[in-house]
């Protein structure tokens, strides 16, 4: 077997910022964000809308994020097995379809029902997306790929939620009918272009052999590769460093330590955008000019020395101009590192079953940022926000160690 795609692929895909790259990687990305972030802010008041206590409504939170969990393995499997364009195609629709039968849900099992399908297509696009990546990318393309991907997921989000606050005062269902509409528009240019990118030969050959090697040999021979094995531990470190800013969690501390109100914590999120976005878009650049580790190893140590300042900053209880300041910081050092395992975990999966690695690959990185959010929910209850900001800190920290020592760098510096 070789790692070779169609040359019509190749062709279409020569170019970091070729047509086919615009229409079916960046533009999907954008406009499937936007549509999520038009619906974020009314899931929470739609949820409340079915006389839910608070309690009971934060499931409609928890069961999309299960929903991502539960569908990376067989999405791993179905990517190697049927290919990646069924698996692209079939996530957003099963997004769209979820989102209008949001818009019409009687009762709250309902909404939970159809939250747990929108995780589970959602993260059937995340991993068909990066497994292409790994399939057509070039060598020193991946990194700002990847990178631009984020980047323009992130422009989707910034505008998205201001969208869904306008339709939600209008109607409650409104912002869901808008992402389910999204959703679609978000593909019909790849009806047209797509291509997959594993070649009809390979997956004859992989359908021929896992009757011969069951999945779980597979995944064992995976876990026993140290190369491998370091990659998972260091993602799910790296995973719960960043679980919490991702989660919402951060900013749910400064309401309560400070008692900051939604201004603020508007302010904040745009901010963290704003500044966010390009530094992404550079580190990109830098992956793939003077290799991985430039950015990582670096942006985690820095993520790192911000959690530990917020921890002094939680136990002599610093002002909130303090805490600013340690979360730019932090979304600075985020910013760095944005994009970067994803590059990593391309570079390394294995050509023959990358469906498969990322299966694994996504599963640890979400359990990571579940665990984040919990475990510091934990500690600040039961024993202080300073112990639960070091938990996170030691993650950055370890994070760092395992990418710098324990996996080998991907790309080399770049001739001059």
């Amino acid at each position: 077997m070789t790692d070779k795609t169609s040359p019509r692929v190749e062709k279409d895909a020569a170019g970091l910022l070729s047509s086919y790259y615009i229409l079916t990687l960046y533009f999907p990305a954008v406009v499937l964000s936007l549509g999520y972030g038009i619906a974020t802010p009314a899931v929470p008041v739609f949820a409340k809308s079915f006389g839910t206590g608070f309690g009971v409504a934060a499931l409609v939170i928890i069961v999309h994020s299960l929903g991502s969990v539960l569908s990376t393995v067989p999405t791993g499997l179905l990517l190697d097995r049927l290919g990646r364009k069924p698996i692209l195609f079939t996530g957003p629709i099963f997004m769209a379809v979820a989102s209008f039968l949001i818009a019409v849900a009687s009762s709250f099992p309902e909404l939970l029902l159809y939250r747990f399908i929108s995780g589970w297509a959602q993260e059937m696009w995340k991993q068909a997306r990066i497994t292409m990546i790994a399939d057509i990318g070039k060598e020193r393309q991946r990194g700002r790929q990847v990178t631009a991907l984020v980047g323009t997921e992130a422009a989707g989000r910034l505008l998205g939620p201001a969208v869904g606050g306008l339709l939600a005062g209008w109607s409650i269902r409104a912002p869901f009918v808008a992402h389910g509409i999204l959703g679609i528009i978000a593909i019909l240019p790849s009806f047209y272009l797509l291509r997959d990118s594993a070649p009809v030969a390979r997956r004859e050959v992989a359908r021929e052999a896992l009757p011969q090697t069951s999945n779980k040999d597979a995944y064992m021979a995976m876990l026993r590769d140290f190369k491998l094995l370091g990659l998972f531990v260091a993602q799910l470190f790296a995973a719960m460093s960043r679980g919490t800013l991702w989660s919402g969690t951060m900013l749910l501390y400064v309401v309560y330590a400070y008692n900051s109100g939604p201004q603020m914590l508007g302010v904040l999120s745009t901010a963290a955008g704003i500044v966010g976005v390009p530094i992404t878009l550079s580190s990109g650049y830098l992956m793939d000019r003077f290799g991985r580790k430039i950015t990582m190893v670096p942006g985690f140590i820095l993520v790192g020395g911000g959690l530990t300042y917020l921890a002094f900053s939680a136990y002599w209880h610093w002002s909130l101009g303090a805490f600013v300041v340690a979360f730019l910081w932090i979304a600075v050092a985020q910013s760095i590192t944005s994009g970067s395992m994803q590059v990593l975990g391309a570079d390394l999966a294995p050509r023959d079953a990358r469906g498969r690695f990322f299966g694994i690959w996504r599963l640890v990185g979400e359990i990571g940022h579940i665990l984040s959010p919990s475990i510091f929910a934990v500690l600040a209850d039961h024993v202080a926000f300073s112990a639960a900001f070091s938990f996170l800190a030691v993650c950055a920290f370890v994070a760092a160690v395992l990418i710098g020592l324990q996996v080998r760098e991907t790309v080399g510096r770049a001739k001059l």
